[in-house]
């Protein structure tokens, strides 16, 4: 079953790239937006996007078939992979 999987990440942030890094071992397509590369309008968007999901707007933010992860956890993101819940 394929995954939905959307990715809001930093460019500069270890955390991102070793998640990022993950989903693609996995071999995960996935939409990825760095947050720190967007400007006016949409970079505003996209932090109301990730508010909704995690109102601390840390980085990397994942939504993965529904379910969210905030951080990098290989147990969390492949839990979530099967559509299993936190």
């Amino acid at each position: 079953m394929p995954s939905d999987i959307k990715f809001f990440g930093l460019s500069t942030c270890a955390h991102c790239k070793n998640a990022k890094a993950y989903l693609e071992e996995c071999g995960e397509d996935f939409e990825c937006v760095y947050v720190d590369k967007l400007e006016g309008e949409t970079r505003k968007a996209i932090i109301e996007e990730v508010k909704k999901h995690n109102p601390s707007v840390s980085f990397p933010t994942m939504l993965i078939n529904g379910i969210v992860i905030v951080g990098f956890s290989k147990e969390k993101i492949d839990k979530a992979r099967k559509g299993e819940a936190k």
